[in-house]
């Protein structure tokens, strides 16, 4: 995550979106770079509701507008599983070696996943109690986040490299398997459709 006083803007690391690049790109700009250990990096809208928005807020007089990019959500799982493949998974237990992709999404959607299917949903990262809380959401296939970033920062657009990329795997879906996940997650395809359709970016303050 990182925070921009002088834009008066938080922009969060949505897990799969290009976030390494962008904390590479911007956060000698930033007042507030937080990287590293998930924990730290991925810190979630609900988490950042309850412990530093407060701070923010109450210490320094800031409530910055909240940016975040999300990626197609059968993109979002392949990215996670072509990580999960690697062979240098810190965590044993984290590792899909040997497990089929289509295993893993429908490991992925089940009501406990298996800790290497553990991965998420974006539209949880994104929300709150009160529903989905940023101001500004962003396809993350389209790349206009960097470009909004650099502009309220007043810098020139930078082209960012990629970083973490993990090797190619299968990942072919059936087309039972793949209605079953966008079924399962129909608010994160729902809410990714919405921005495509807005042309990559939405404001979501209106």
């Amino acid at each position: 995550m990182l925070v921009f006083a002088s834009a008066n803007l938080a922009v969060f690391a949505t897990p799969k979106t290009g976030s390494t690049a962008l904390y590479l790109a911007f956060r000698k700009h930033a007042q507030i770079a937080m990287a590293g250990q998930p924990r730290f990096k991925h810190v979630s809208l609900s988490k950042y509701e309850r412990h530093i928005a407060p701070m923010l807020r109450d210490g320094f007089s800031l409530t910055p507008d909240r940016a975040a990019a999300i990626r197609e959500p059968l993109d979002y799982l392949r990215s996670w599983y072509r990580y999960r493949q690697r062979p240098d998974i810190a965590r044993a237990h984290q590792s899909a070696a040997g497990v089929s992709f289509e295993d893993f999404a429908l490991a992925a959607i089940s009501d406990a996943p298996p800790p290497y299917a553990a991965v998420g949903r974006q539209v949880e990262f994104l929300s709150t109690s009160q529903g989905v809380a940023v101001d500004h959401l962003f396809t993350q296939e389209d790349e206009l986040l960097p470009a909004f970033i650099a502009e309220k920062l007043g810098l020139e657009t930078l082209k960012l490299g990629r970083q973490n990329v993990s090797p190619p795997a299968d990942t072919l879906l059936s087309p039972g398997a793949e209605a079953q996940v966008r079924a399962a997650w129909a608010a994160d395809c729902d809410l990714w459709q919405r921005v495509a359709d807005a042309g990559g970016y939405l404001d979501l303050r209106t």
